[in-house]
């Protein structure tokens, strides 16, 4: 685990940022708390943070240089086959080897096959080679994007990191970008390849980046391969496709279990988790795993399942048990360390989890990828339903006007029932497109726009928006299949959503989460399948459920999914209300700030206090988030 940041300066001008890089290096101390160094010539900067998760003798220091001091490479992240590609190596010639790590053989395995070595590589990764020679740097980012990588480029300098705090710690210019933070208004998060400010990017999942010359160049070298709607997807059967997803997840939690440090297993309860945790107790005797319980929340509460589990596979179990306010505590360390807006409120629940983790384990399993990869959302179930759709679905599109007049909050069983059912009928009016966009976010598009001020409204362009937002959706046809939905949810809601969650909240504790769902051998096969093999009337996860069910607890098998949520009505109610009221939402703050229109913020808050919640909670935490930050680094700046 670590974290890595760089500068190449073009000219004078970018050589002024070069002093900066030791700063923006200790932005990502909490990435790697153990090691930091640091390499820089006339024109580079390199940085590099490290937390030592494997026997520190057998690892070189990074920025690490080849023998012929030629090329310098620095790399977050793990390649879980290294030993397989140091062999091959060997065999083409490749014997001079200094140490024993993935690093190394990353870099060697570099030189010989340049950005095709990308596509043997099975792992998380975002790493810089810098060539000397030719004066270029190359960097690449994982398959769906794991770790995180940001850079800034302009006539003077390009800049990267692995976070925005130290994208910032080089002194850039902070504008906002309007067209994100209209977004971020409706999902609550901002999708890559934008982030909020109009000079800084993300590079994508799945793509790598030249500089040289002073011009950047930005190639993709792997795509999921999913069938189109005219395609023939996978001829085997479906025991044939169990017993082989069963060996694919098997391999990848092996492959995931290599680690000098204590290693464990986050366990939720779920069949997700669950089926890692089984798998990696096959493998590793003793193994750690750790849950969090809610006693204020019961209905979220799954310790009961997670504890069955741990029984069943005899493992060394820990449950975390927390009341609102052990949640509530941790409010502000979570928003502190946010350097864009990013407003899941289940962070929160990761971010203490991870915290208790850590102090019995460095390197974590999770059963992260699974519900976006083989349909394992509520959400999930109403596309199915829209896509097939029958007299039901037709009786609960037609009676919309109902259900818009029943109180509607996430409060109560009949409250939040009322609120699926306006949501899914009015998706149900909506082109595949748009009700994909609907069911992803809290808000549409002109409800976010109501919230912007005349001047940002200025500021904002509609057009650009509505292109930002159809290359998003570009893997939804006009006739939409649930491998379209899944593909999508691979591509948005997944690197941008669940894993920057995982990530952020991870790394600010120093802990490492590997992800066995996410092997790319894995995913590639799961979209061969047909849909009916995932998802069908009864039942979601169908083959993941199916092919684990003598493994796992009967208990498990098809029970109903809980969320992961923090109790945010409550708190924005009580604790919460000064915020709301006399500080970041007030009026005199907002009317200051000009980005946002008061009136509107008033009728959220209003909304909030009302028997008629909605959603409005996630929005008003959205705001919050934002102005938080928008304090931290503008008002504080």
């Amino acid at each position: 685990m670590c974290g890595i940041t760089g500068i190449f300066a073009f000219n004078l001008v970018g050589k002024f940022n070069l002093v900066n890089v030791t700063a923006a290096t200790k932005a990502l101390e909490k990435r790697g708390p153990d090691n930091q160094e640091i390499y820089h010539d006339e024109f580079v900067g390199l940085g590099h943070r490290r937390l030592s998760i494997i026997d520190t003798s057998a690892v070189a220091n990074q920025p690490m240089w080849d023998e012929t001091k030629r090329y310098c490479i620095i790399f977050n992240g793990e390649i879980f086959n290294f030993l397989e590609l140091r062999k091959d190596l060997e065999r083409r010639g490749v014997t001079s080897f200094f140490s024993h790590s993935d690093t190394e053989v990353l870099l060697k395995f570099f030189i010989l096959e340049r950005e095709k070595c990308l596509n043997k590589l099975k792992g998380f990764f975002a790493f810089c080679v810098y060539d000397k020679d030719d004066q270029s740097f190359f960097i690449a980012r994982d398959r769906y994007g794991v770790k995180p990588l940001l850079y800034q480029f302009d006539e003077d300098k390009f800049l990267f990191a692995s976070e925005m705090k130290s994208i910032l710690a080089y002194g850039i210019e902070k504008e906002l970008d309007y067209t994100s933070l209209h977004t971020y208004l409706q999902l609550n998060y901002i999708p890559a390849p934008r982030t909020i400010f109009q000079n800084v990017k993300k590079l994508l999942p799945g793509h790598y980046l030249n500089v040289k010359s002073r011009k950047l160049e930005v190639e993709s070298y792997y795509t999921i391969p999913c069938p189109g709607n005219n395609e023939q997807p996978s001829m085997n059967s479906y025991e044939e496709s169990k017993s082989k997803f069963k060996q694919l997840l098997e391999a990848s939690v092996q492959r995931r279990l290599v680690s000098d440090v204590p290693l464990g297993s986050f366990l939720s309860g779920g069949i997700d988790s669950s089926v890692v945790t089984g798998l990696a107790a096959r493998h590793k005797p003793n193994l750690h795993t750790f849950s969090i319980g809610f006693r204020d929340e019961k209905f979220f509460d799954e310790t009961n399942y997670a504890r069955l589990v741990a029984k069943h596979f005899r493992t060394e179990h820990t449950v975390f048990s927390l009341t609102n306010n052990d949640l509530y505590e941790h409010v502000n360390s979570i928003l502190d360390y946010i350097d864009e807006p990013f407003a899941d409120s289940s962070a929160i629940n990761v971010y203490i989890l991870s915290k208790e983790t850590r102090k019995h384990a460095t390197v974590a399993l999770s059963g992260d990828g699974a519900d976006e990869l083989l349909a394992g959302y509520n959400k999930h179930t109403a596309f199915y339903r829209a896509i097939h759709p029958g007299l039901k679905e037709s009786l609960v599109s037609s009676l919309l006007p109902l259900w818009k007049t029943f109180p509607q909050s996430r409060n109560s069983f009949f409250s939040n029932r009322a609120r699926q059912l306006q949501r899914f009928a009015e998706g149900m009016q909506l082109s595949p497109r748009e009700r994909y966009w609907h069911w992803a976010g809290f808000a549409p598009g002109e409800k976010a726009l109501q919230l912007f001020s005349e001047k940002s409204k200025g500021n904002f362009d509609q057009q650009e928006f509505e292109r930002y937002k159809t290359d998003l959706l570009k893997t939804i046809p006009d006739k939409e299949t649930i491998n379209d939905v899944l593909l999508t949810d691979m591509n948005l809601v997944l690197p941008n959503d669940m894993l920057m969650k995982v990530d952020l909240m991870s790394m600010a504790n120093s802990l490492e989460v590997r992800s066995p769902f996410l092997d790319f051998e894995l995913v590639n096969f799961a979209f061969s399948l047909p849909d009916q093999f995932k998802i069908n009337p009864f039942i979601r996860k169908r083959i993941v459920q199916d092919a684990f069910k003598d493994f796992l607890p009967k208990e498990l098998y098809n029970r109903p999914k809980k969320g992961f949520e923090a109790p945010l009505l409550k708190w924005l109610r009580k604790e919460m209300k000064s915020q709301i009221e006399d500080n970041l939402l007030s009026e005199r703050f907002i009317l200051e700030q000009n980005i946002f229109d008061y009136t509107a913020i008033a009728q959220l808050k209003k909304q909030l206090f009302s028997s008629n919640p909605g959603d409005v909670h996630a929005r008003i935490w959205g705001l919050i988030v934002f102005q938080w930050w928008w304090r931290k680094y503008f008002v504080g700046s």
